[in-house]
């Protein structure tokens, strides 16, 4: 039962999601936070195709419960409708964002207009702390003036409607995310479920002033706009850190470690930024002095396809040379270069099947791969690994040697984890737990 209740929320197998990308910081690792729905959603069609339709749904929910809030004068109902009209219309900033990052670059604008969402995003906190700021003066008004509320029975509904309308979205957005491997969209799903939590706090609110506490309406509508003001405060953070070209520190450790796989590099600075839902990157090498300018020019084309293999919301990289002796001007780190080490396989043995799950190197990057002496026939294998907010779900595929089952991406960083390898018959099914740890002091 409280299993069932954890996965509800996200804390279970329902956070499950099948990866897209193994080294995908473009997909909600980046600052997402309620509120402000991640730009990286807007990447696909269909991630703005749920987006347009949670508006819709929402804007329903909230037009429903401002009729009741007009003839019942529920303070506690009228901070819920503002919260959810408030989550509705950041859409509309996003949307007109989206259109406009489409649009090519210019002599003017040389990157684009990518900018434009994080002006969105600053417009979007303000929406919020706007209707933070009414729902908290109605509450505090009616705290000081109480005022008697009418058709109680309807603010009860409209709670309810608000809870179903927010589930609705939140069953839509974790649907879709899934589809589109999204962690941005699942994570808004999981928060707009919380948000349901908040309506049915108007039902409380009603339910009390039923029991002749007048109050309570009033405390329910204070209540609400303190959670408001979380979400301001929590969606703030991540929008000033954006417009102030703030990244992730694991960008910059992921930009690294993709340097790690080229030999002959001896020094890396990396930088990068976000413009929009896009990351570009300046990158500084230092090669050996005694290399031909095309050896040179190759290590840099093959940092570069690291670069882009490893980070999929990677625009551009841009790698300078500098001069060993100039490292210190250019305030570059020694990269301590060692051949990349893979974590030590696991030993696979159980009635299904007998084998080794590895993680290998391959031309088309790193893959899971599952190799077996002895198998049934029409196995199906899968790597569930504990991201500690998500499981990250590698299915295996059987490559023309039947007894070799390979990942179609690859496996997230870090590369030491948690996890457990499920492999399925016809009817049965068995379980493996088992841990990756990298050797060769090889640590993220």
């Amino acid at each position: 039962m409280v299993s069932k209740f954890l996965d509800w929320f996200g804390f279970g197998n329902q956070g499950e999601f099948q990866a897209g990308s193994g080294h995908d910081h473009g997909s909600g690792d980046h600052g997402h936070t309620h509120g402000v729905i991640d730009a990286s959603i807007t990447t696909t069609t269909r991630g703005i195709w749920a987006i347009k339709w949670s508006f819709i749904i929402l804007a329903i929910t909230s037009a429903l419960q401002l009729v009741v809030v007009y003839l019942s004068s529920s303070v506690a109902l009228l901070a819920d409708t503002i919260h959810n009209v408030a989550d509705a219309t950041t859409a509309i900033p996003l949307w007109v964002a989206f259109v406009l990052v489409r649009r090519p670059p210019t002599k003017v604008f040389n990157y684009g207009l990518g900018r434009v969402e994080d002006l969105a995003g600053i417009l979007i906190v303000g929406i919020i702390l706007f209707s933070a700021v009414f729902a908290g003066y109605e509450a505090i008004n009616r705290l000081i003036h109480p005022q008697a509320i009418t058709f109680l029975g309807w603010v009860a509904v409209a709670g309810i409607i608000g809870f179903l309308g927010n589930e609705s979205v939140a069953v839509f957005r974790i649907k879709v995310g899934r589809e589109i491997q999204s962690a941005a969209l699942i994570a808004d799903g999981y928060h707009a479920r919380t948000d349901g939590l908040t309506s049915l706090a108007v039902v409380v609110g009603a339910f009390g002033v039923w029991l002749r506490f007048p109050l309570a309406d009033p405390i329910i509508g204070l209540l609400i706009t303190i959670t408001i003001l979380g979400i301001v405060w929590q969606s703030a953070k991540s929008v000033i850190v954006r417009a102030l070209d703030g990244v992730e520190p694991a960008i910059v450790d992921e930009i690294q470690h993709a340097a790690d796989h080229v030999k002959g590099i001896k020094i890396v600075s990396a930088r990068a930024r976000w413009i929009g839902h896009r990351l570009h990157s300046d990158v500084a090498i230092a090669v050996d002095d005694k290399l031909s300018v095309i050896a040179g020019v190759k290590l840099a084309e093959q940092l570069r396809s690291e670069l882009l293999g490893h980070i999929s919301a990677l625009r551009t990289a841009t790698v300078t040379f500098v001069s060993p002796g100039d490292a210190s001007s250019f305030e570059l780190a020694p990269l301590a270069h060692s051949p990349h080490q893979e974590p030590e396989p696991f030993v696979v043995k159980s009635k299904f099947a007998n084998g080794k799950l590895s993680i290998v190197d391959m031309p088309k990057g790193e893959r899971f791969r599952l190799s077996l002496s002895k198998a049934v026939k029409g196995l199906q294998a899968t790597v569930v690994i504990d991201r500690g907010k998500f499981k990250e779900k590698l299915l295996l595929i059987a490559n023309s040697d039947s007894n070799i089952y390979e990942s179609s991406v690859a496996p997230a960083e870090p590369h030491e984890f948690t996890a457990k390898l499920v492999l399925k018959s016809k009817t049965q099914a068995v379980t493996l737990p088992f841990k990756m740890k990298e050797s060769g002091g090889h640590h993220h």
